[in-house]
């Protein structure tokens, strides 16, 4: 049974956890390997540099959307597709993190974690805005 006097505030935490991992994640590619790095490193994997600029911006303002509250279900659900690169793409179906490039099980994990945002929506705290449907939000 699902506690609803706390289940909002387990939304919250896994919204603001998810948020800070895409966050950081952006701020790696944008900071650390410079987005003129990121470009190369996408070109490496085949991929055109619009992605490259692509992901370090959905990272970015999916992360900040998700630690706002704000449009909660859609922004999880529009940051999977990112991960499912990540692991088509870097991890190659290796497992384990201590395999070269790094093992898919974390991305694995994280799209699950977004999957069961998109389920539980925005939690407490959030930051009140329309819906993309022109309604007004029925939750915290």
């Amino acid at each position: 049974m699902i506690d609803q006097r706390t289940a909002p505030y387990a939304a919250l935490l896994l919204r603001f956890s998810l948020g800070i991992l895409f966050v950081a994640h952006a701020a790696l590619k944008i900071f650390v390997f410079t987005p003129a790095g990121t470009v190369a490193f996408f070109g490496q994997l085949g991929l055109p540099a619009a992605l490259a600029y692509l992901t370090m911006f959905g990272e970015l303002f999916g992360g900040i959307a998700l630690i706002l509250g704000v449009w909660t279900r859609p922004v999880s659900l529009l940051l999977i597709p990112f991960l499912v690169g990540a692991i088509v793409t870097v991890h190659n179906g290796a497992w384990l993190f201590s395999a070269a490039g790094g093992g898919w099980e974390f991305p694995a994990f994280w799209i699950a974690a977004l999957v069961v945002q998109a389920l539980l929506g925005n939690g407490a705290h959030a930051v009140r805005v329309p819906s993309l449907r022109g309604q007004q939000p029925a939750y915290q």
